[in-house]
């Protein structure tokens, strides 16, 4: 294990109802006029949007609005929440949705604290060190989708128009102060969102766990203990969306996934993110359908690297590869983390995901390497990444 900080002061309202409380957390960490960032109109039709408002009218929060929040968020709509946000002088940013409305609603709260300036902070692969965050609004979160951890993390990414590249930005700054959480909220989700939610937490727990630190048994073990939950439990909420006791389990290793509590002490891998990110931008797919087309076509070209990693994955995630070599172990372990993909009705190749080979060679481009390295177990170069593709389009 290697040295490590981790700071992590997310206040977490769990459980039915706790919607009702927003209010009265915004005022607890210090909003007094809050902008309100949502996404489409069910969160309106479902009543959740009224909801909100009323607790914080309650809590005397004046707040004003601002929704059509889409999947992989574009930063025309940051622009307008920055711009909303100076011109009303919030001090808060509420986000009330999933993953794209929280990162969304981090890069405001940037904007809005920096006179407007953003975007110099999102950064791809092309550059080694992220640029430091000095100020930010502070944001809360009312989550609505179990799968991208936003409401925990130090990260935001967004779409950049018109280039659109899907970049990121980062910093303990970022950090939510507070999550509510009520798991049924998550009841009315289509099955295929609630499958691309449980492919993007299992994806963050991997991007820890494919690591070539050694000594790390205590997060190896936390590891695979939530990525066998999300497989146990996903069956579950996949085979009845009411299930709350399972859908409550979701949505905490949802979050545990990606607070970075089992990365600390470790190098982290991120290639899958960063392969993946830019068929979302190129395609606007759901990021966790292209992390089921990517995952396994990334673990099939590196597993060699540490096979026996591999096969630990396969044995104490998913069961399999025992009494055979670590070679024939690791193989298993990939074909059945694809069986359970495939279980849950996602995609496993370019041509399910809507994705062409012919644009391959635009996805390495945009990805804008420039001569760096992607990845942390197997440092991958362009020509890898490449590969990688084409292993998708097989």
């Amino acid at each position: 294990m290697t040295d490590f900080e981790f700071w992590s002061p997310t206040y977490f309202a769990f459980g039915k109802g706790k919607e009702t409380c927003t209010g009265e957390l915004v005022r607890r960490f210090g909003g007094h006029k809050a902008l309100l960032h949502y996404g489409g109109e069910s969160a309106v039709r479902s009543g959740l949007i009224g909801r909100v408002k009323e607790s914080l009218s309650s809590a005397d929060v004046e707040f004003v609005e601002l929704g059509g929040v889409k999947p992989n968020p574009r930063s025309s709509l940051v622009e307008e929440g920055v711009r909303l946000a100076l011109g009303n002088k919030v001090d808060f940013v509420l986000a009330v949705g999933g993953g794209s409305v929280i990162d969304s609603s981090k890069a405001i709260a940037i904007g809005a604290a920096n006179g407007g300036e953003w975007r110099k902070f999102y950064v791809g692969r092309e550059v080694k060190v992220r640029p430091a965050i000095p100020a930010a609004l502070s944001v809360g979160v009312v989550l609505t989708i179990a799968a991208a951890g936003s409401e925990a993390s130090t990260n935001s990414v967004v779409n950049l128009e018109p280039e659109n590249l899907k970049r990121a930005a980062g910093g303990n700054i970022l950090r939510p102060k507070f999550a509510v959480m009520n798991p049924e909220l998550t009841t009315t989700l289509p099955p295929f969102q609630t499958a691309c939610g449980l492919a993007d937490m299992f994806a963050h727990i991997c991007e820890r766990y494919f690591t070539p630190t050694k000594d790390v048994e205590l997060t190896d073990a936390l590891c695979e203990a939530l990525m066998r939950t999300i497989v146990s439990e996903g069956a579950k909420v996949m085979a009845n969306p009411d299930d709350y006791q399972a859908r409550a389990s979701i949505m905490w290793a949802g979050t545990l996934a990606h607070n970075d509590l089992c990365g600390v002490g470790r190098v982290q891998d991120w290639a899958s993110h960063g392969i993946e990110h830019e068929l979302s931008a190129l395609y606007d797919c759901a990021h966790g359908a292209g992390l089921a087309v990517v995952m396994p076509a990334w673990m099939t070209y590196v597993h060699k690297s540490d096979t026996a990693r591999f096969a630990r994955f396969a044995r104490n995630v998913f069961g399999v590869g025992l009494g055979v070599s670590d070679e024939d172990a690791a193989l298993e372990g990939i074909a059945a983390f694809r069986a359970w993909l495939k279980s849950l009705g996602l995609p496993l190749t370019f041509a399910e995901l809507g994705a062409k080979k012919e644009d391959i060679p635009i996805l390495v481009k945009t990805l804008n390497l420039n001569g760096n390295t992607l990845g942390g177990i197997m440092p991958l170069n362009e020509a890898d990444v490449e590969a990688i593709y084409n292993l998708c389009n097989a």
